[in-house]
């Protein structure tokens, strides 16, 4: 027969539930120390031209600081812009300049202007594919391919002669978000003018590399980082009896490549905190090391990080 205990049991009921909680607290210590502290993150979002360079950027400094995660995305720089309207990011990468209204808005919706840092340059490249046998290319010659009103659809108009079935001028442009598209058409086309239409306007300055190494007769515009084998870079002049010049380092900073072009990061106001280390370390010898291999042109030694 079995003996009853004298408590009834209850000493057996507390024993398990002390022996629950240990259990518990055991667990949770263990969680901890598998835990990852948690990261600061910041969003950086804009211009395709520099979306490989924002990346780049993004992945060398999580080595610098293991504790910042910057998440980059690409959309166009309208996307970045609008997004920093909106205050739903830290970062917000341009090709080109924030507009006055855009400036107003921001103002409007988050109380704050934004802050704008010039972190390098591009010469903006006209491309053709690497078998097109022109090599220079004017401003006119460009308003002539791309502009509203313009009447130049074949190669052989510009005295270009290409294999037979290869006359006629595949336009590669970009699509209305761009900052790329925007600073293009200024600066080759002219204030209040437009492009004509049937271009095919591509999505990312990638795409416009792409299609024109696939296609012998196209010609398109797009960052010089993204320049590959399978394309050439065509001398640009302003004018018919100027000098061409190639889309170089050096043609960019000392101002002769014509279609040049400063990339800007804009923030919500002054930055702070892990938004502001990560500016400044943009802006140090590390940062714009990350601009030389990605392709782009670096900032002066000693200045230029502002306008």
């Amino acid at each position: 027969m079995t003996k009853l205990r004298s408590d009834g049991g209850r000493l057996p009921l507390r024993a398990a539930g002390v022996a629950l909680v240990v259990c518990l607290l055991a667990v949770s210590a263990a969680c901890s120390r598998g835990k990852a502290p948690s990261k600061n993150v910041i969003q950086d979002t804009g211009s395709d031209t520099m979306v490989n360079l924002a990346q780049a950027w993004a992945e060398e400094y999580a080595k610098v600081d293991p504790s910042v995660s910057v998440e980059v995305s690409g959309g166009g720089s309208g996307t970045g812009i609008a997004a920093l309207i909106e205050g739903t990011v830290d970062i917000a990468n341009c090709s080109r300049s924030v507009e006055p209204q855009e400036v107003a808005q921001a103002k409007k919706n988050t109380g704050k202007e934004p802050r704008e840092f010039k972190v390098g340059y591009d010469a903006l490249a006209v491309y053709v594919h690497k078998n097109n046998p022109m090599t220079d290319i004017t401003f006119e010659q460009l308003a002539q391919i791309y502009g509203e009103g313009e009447t130049v659809t074949k190669w052989s108009q510009l005295g270009v002669k290409m294999p037979a079935g290869a006359d006629e001028i595949i336009r590669v442009s970009r699509q209305s978000n761009s900052g790329t598209y925007a600073y293009f058409r200024e600066a080759v086309l002219g204030k209040g003018r437009d492009f004509k239409l049937g271009s095919r306007d591509m999505q990312g300055s990638k795409d416009v590399v792409e299609l024109v190494s696939k296609t012998p007769q196209a010609i398109g515009y797009s960052g010089m980082g993204y320049a590959t084998p399978e394309v050439k870079m065509l001398h640009v002049a302003r004018k018919a009896g100027d000098q061409f010049y190639a889309p170089t380092v050096e043609n960019t900073l000392n101002h002769t490549y014509p279609i040049a072009r400063p990339l800007f990061m804009y923030t919500l106001g002054e930055p702070s905190g892990g938004v502001k280390k990560y500016m400044d370390w943009v802006h140090s010898d590390a940062g714009q090391q990350i601009v030389v291999k990605s392709g782009y042109v670096p900032l002066p030694r000693g200045g230029d990080t502002a306008k």
